[in-house]
């Protein structure tokens, strides 16, 4: 049956496509894909060009059935043949087959980016998250619509207690119930928003867009050549430069005009061939900032250019960049593998991303890709461009620039969820050191940093109303939300309040006020922000928000100024069973960060189940840093934690509130559909609750997980929190280590020393900075010195030690504890300049870990210790010392010998009574004269083997060797057998079986040796005639 469709819908999609404005379409209902084709159909007839593509995402599933697939089949082959009759074939089937979609399943969408899509599909609703609902729309064109796809509800606001995906990892162990504020505020800002429709898949316009009654139709704004004003502004900016190279070929590729003013603005800067100059480009998502940037460097080549180095947070963030580099080359007739190649990354992580591109058309010139924080590599670099600058850390950003020609760009807000931070303090330093070069006498200093700004969005026209209700949701475009304080209290005055997430969720106008000053001051303070944290705030059970507010009065009815921000997540009372478990497995699960590494690093099973709170995020006001509110805030916090701030009263009898579940079931039953009116709900407690009228939660500890940093460790150790963990391997990006700390709370659950300040965990303390220091000379060899010696905090001032009386626990009880005799000779021999410092690189190891850990106890300064530190933990040279301390040489070495004489003069006390070996490994010969000369010696020695020759001459014993035993009458024979042939001095020989003596006992031993059986030999006598 055919249905008349309500004129609303046609008037609103030919508006969006007049006015270059996208539209948006909510359909709720089982059969909500098959008035799809309606609204495509519509779509198409409204547009000039040709059909618009499609995207479709999905979660897992597009539920086409085989039956479906292969009908599909069928009408492809009939369409192909020409025998397709429409009026026959199902809608559905044929939009499938004909309208050309691509499918992306919601974990590929990155895939998707830097495309352009005339309609958008988003089914699987729960499987939605900020992060995702930003990207696919910012991928439809001006005059496009998104149609997100619901299944049947029995209400709308059925969605505030829709159960999604992302809250699985949100639930821990003892936080398991999400809530879903994020759904209820996303469904009260569908009323809001000017281009959006919400109606059942009958196309039946739902009361919650009753905004839509009044709307009619928009004129035609364009001239005789289908141009806008600013079509035609950029059009006559291409004519002006089409005869200048390389500008003319490369403008050709601009999109709007801003577009094109960015481009001549970098070209004017590569031709000017100053290289003590920024150019800074702020822009907003899809303004085509990155195709401005590859424009730019491909003019860059042009003009002769050699190195060129990009950054970015990840080579993936570079891909549409390296696209118009390409495509910039194009429009100057280069090609392709006959004047430049492309290389891509062979990292796996990097997914093939381009990393270089080598041009050799008219010399070698190169544009490569680093790493931000491989600064060290710019040593020979004539153009640096810095793409997505606000999602680096800051410090890494200014160690980027130098005396070259740079280029940065930035998103100031966009799903990408970058911070402020680079526009706020940055730029504002370069804008106020140009400020100050133009008033010198030199102008030609002058002009060295320019800013540009694009405003105009590539795909759509500006003031889109998707896009305003977008940034409104996801809280992206609060650059404008951060209020001026006109009075900063002090410190003392302020309190600190807890915010009610179901009221600052609720859509009321004030929340909503609260909620951007909230996330505006999130944004200004740190470098990476995503939309995906709003839902987190929202939804995640185990997360609370606190505020530092100053006096507030009361009878002024406007909202106080936020301060700061802090943003806690509880975590712990995990059991024992599940520690256990995850031990054996060697895998944590998701969430509890703290209780679960200090389980991996201790093998501890009792501290994941105590109860804890981890410090997410500190945020404060831009005008307010570094005036201690801060410090206040955290303060506060500890005390309210630790009861201070709460009276024992009848709060303490009262249970913590708990958050309830949105009731909708009586909603649902006395409206259906067409009938429910969505409005806000009125029943809300107060947004902002005093600390002291709130009961706290029964907590072990405070702990904080962060980039380690000298500034941000500093802060916490201040407030008495102390390490656990530190990464071994630098975060690829920021090249900072991860650090978790804790700061135990004073209770009765747990034995501990009261006088420790750190309790229960000041042994768990001790053995990290045992680890610490053996890891120093490996992992965290190129640490800074000064971060190092916070993070060791070792004690420099000693009251002076007796060593006569027992010495106190830790302390040396013998030298041999620490250095071998040997080594304390060389210590002594280096102490009075016998001998260079190198002699005692073998040991002093030995004596910075033990000064260290506190058993030399000897004061010293703290460059003293810092040069121990140096040479003796993290085994640097001298230059590499030098660099870091920035002392001379000999500084260093004068230091270092102050360390060692105190070094030696105690334990030259303790060798006192711990005596020390006096007899050296190597014993002296003691040289005399020998009684007897040398030549009586030599007589005497002659005249006894004389006489020892006379007597073995004479000797029968051992002539009888050589006599013949019982052969008289065999020698007989032989002489008679050889008379007449024997001659004066010939030989006879007769045989023998006389067993031969023994010569010599050493002769028999060597026989057995070889020859185990005794056996009768016969031998051959010879006998003299």
């Amino acid at each position: 049956m055919r249905k008349k469709v309500d004129e609303r819908i046609r008037t609103l999609i030919e508006n969006g496509v007049k006015a270059r404005h996208r539209s948006m379409f909510v359909i709720v209902g089982d059969k909500s894909r098959d008035q799809i084709v309606n609204l495509h159909f519509m779509l198409t007839k409204s547009v000039v060009k040709s059909r618009p593509k499609v995207l479709w995402c999905y979660k897992d599933k597009l539920e086409l059935s085989s039956h479906k697939k292969k009908r599909a089949k069928q009408v492809k082959k009939l369409a192909l043949r020409g025998l397709l009759d429409p009026e026959k074939v199902d809608p559905f089937s044929l939009f499938v087959e004909t309208a050309g979609i691509t499918y992306c399943l919601y974990k590929d969408s990155e895939r998707i980016l830097g495309n352009t899509f005339g309609m958008c599909i988003l089914q699987d609703f729960e499987a939605l998250t900020p992060n995702l609902l930003a990207r696919t729309i910012e991928t439809v064109e001006g005059g496009g619509l998104i149609v997100l796809l619901l299944r049947s509800l029995s209400s709308l606001t059925s969605l505030y207690t829709m159960v999604m995906d992302v809250h699985e990892r949100f639930r821990t162990e003892s936080h398991s119930r999400a809530t879903g504020r994020f759904n209820e505020r996303f469904l009260l800002s569908l009323a809001s928003c000017k281009s959006c429709i919400v109606m059942d898949d009958e196309l039946n316009i739902l009361p919650i867009s009753s905004h839509m009654k009044s709307i009619t139709p928009l004129p035609v704004q364009e001239d005789s050549e289908g141009l806008s004003e600013a079509e035609r502004e950029l059009k006559s900016l291409k004519e002006q430069l089409n005869g200048e190279t390389p500008v003319g070929p490369l403008i050709r590729k601009c999109y709007t005009m801003d577009q094109g003013k960015a481009v001549v603005a970098f070209l004017d800067a590569i031709l000017d061939k100053n290289l003590r100059r920024t150019v800074a480009l702020l822009a907003g998502r899809g303004r085509g900032k990155s195709a401005a940037l590859g424009l730019a460097i491909a003019g860059a080549i042009a003009a002769g250019y050699s190195n060129i180095f990009v950054t970015a947070p990840s080579p993936e963030n570079l891909t549409t960049l390296f696209e118009f580099v390409c495509e910039g080359f194009g429009m100057l007739e280069y090609m392709e593998h006959m004047d430049y190649d492309v290389v891509k990354s062979t990292n796996p992580d990097f997914k093939k991303a381009t990393v270089r591109i080598n041009f050799y058309k008219h010399h070698r010139q190169t544009i490569q890709y680093i790493q931000p924080h491989e600064h060290e590599k710019l040593s020979q670099v004539e153009l640096l461009v810095i793409d997505e600058a606000a999602a680096i850390p800051l410090p890494i950003v200014k160690s980027l620039l130098g005396p070259y020609l740079v280029f940065l760009s930035s998103t100031v807000n966009g799903y990408e969820g970058t911070g402020r931070s680079l526009s706020l303090k940055l730029l504002q330093q370069l804008e106020e050191q140009d400020q100050i070069s133009s008033k010198s006498v030199d102008t030609a200093v002058s002009g060295r940093f320019k800013k540009i700004e694009l405003n105009e969005a590539i795909r759509y026209a500006s003031g889109d109303p998707i896009e305003s209700w977008l940034h409104t949701l996801l809280c992206l475009d609060v650059t404008n939300s951060i209020p001026s304080i006109s009075r900063l209290p002090p410190p003392s005055e302020c309190d600190l309040y807890y915010v009610n997430r179901d009221t600052l969720f609720s859509y009321h106008k004030d929340s909503e006020l609260f909620l951007q000053r909230m996330m505006a001051l999130y944004v200004a303070s740190h470098y990476k922000n995503s939309p995906n944290d709003l839902q987190l705030i929202a939804d995640a059970p185990a997360h609370h928000l606190f505020v530092l507010l100053g006096p507030v009065d009361e009878s002024k009815n406007h909202l106080p100024d936020i301060l700061c921000v802090i943003q806690i997540c509880f975590e712990g009372q995990i059991s024992r069973k599940s520690a256990l478990r995850s031990l054996s497995d060697g895998h944590q699960p998701s969430g509890d960060q703290i209780p679960w590494k200090f389980c991996e690093q201790f093998r501890d099973t009792v501290f994941p189940s105590l109860s804890g709170a981890r410090i997410v995020r500190i945020a404060t006001h831009p005008s307010a840093m570094r005036l201690g509110y801060g410090s206040t805030a955290v303060e506060l916090l500890t005390r309210y934690f630790q009861g201070h701030l709460t009276g024992i009263s009848e709060i303490d009898a009262e249970e913590l509130p708990v958050d309830s579940p949105i009731k909708v079931v009586e909603a649902a039953e006395k409206a259906s559909l067409l009938e429910e009116n969505v409005k806000p709900r009125t029943d809300l407690p107060p947004l902002l609750v005093p600390l002291r009228e709130r009961r706290p939660e029964k907590l072990h500890y405070l702990g904080v997980s962060f980039g380690l940093t000298q500034d941000l460790f500093r802060f916490w150790r201040k407030h008495n929190f102390a390490p656990f963990y530190i990464s071994q391997v630098a975060n690829a990006v920021t090249g900072e280590y991860t650090c978790m700390i804790l700061k135990p709370l004073h209770s009765d659950d747990i034995e501990s020393d009261k006088s420790d300040p750190l309790g229960f965990f000041s042994p768990f303390y001790q053995v990290f900075r045992k680890k610490f220091i053996k890891f120093l000379a490996r992992a965290f060899r190129e640490m800074e010195y000064k971060l190092a010696m916070s993070i060791l905090d070792p004690k420099t001032k000693f009251a002076d030690v007796d060593t006569t009386s027992p010495s106190p626990g830790g302390n040396l009880n013998s030298i041999s504890e620490t250095l071998s005799s040997y080594a304390m000779e060389q210590l002594e021999a280096y102490t009075n300049n016998l001998v260079d410092y190198r002699m005692t690189e073998d040991f002093v190891d030995d004596l910075a870990r033990g000064y260290m850990l506190e058993k030399i106890p000897v004061t010293l300064s703290y460059a003293q210790a810092s040069v121990l530190l140096c040479m003796g933990l993290q085994g640097k040279d001298i230059p590499r010392i030098e660099m870091e301390m920035k002392l001379e040489r000999q500084q260093i070495l004068s230091l270092y010998m102050k360390v060692m004489k105190k070094f030696y003069k105690y334990l030259s006390s303790i060798a006192v009574k711990d005596t020390l070996p006096t007899v050296s490994r190597l014993k002296d010969i003691t040289m005399e004269p020998h009684p007897v000369s040398v030549d009586d010696d030599l007589n005497n020695a002659a005249k006894q083997v004389e006489e020892e020759m006379k007597y073995k001459g004479l000797n029968p014993d051992l002539l009888q060797q050589y006599a013949i035993v019982d052969k008289e009458a065999d020698f007989e024979n032989a002489l008679q057998k050889g008379r007449g042939e024997l001659t004066p001095g010939a030989l006879v020989s007769i045989k023998s079986d006389r067993k031969s003596l023994d010569k010599q006992s050493n002769s028999e031993d060597k026989r057995n040796k070889h020859d185990h059986s005794s056996s009768k030999t016969k031998t051959n006598k010879k006998r003299k005639t």
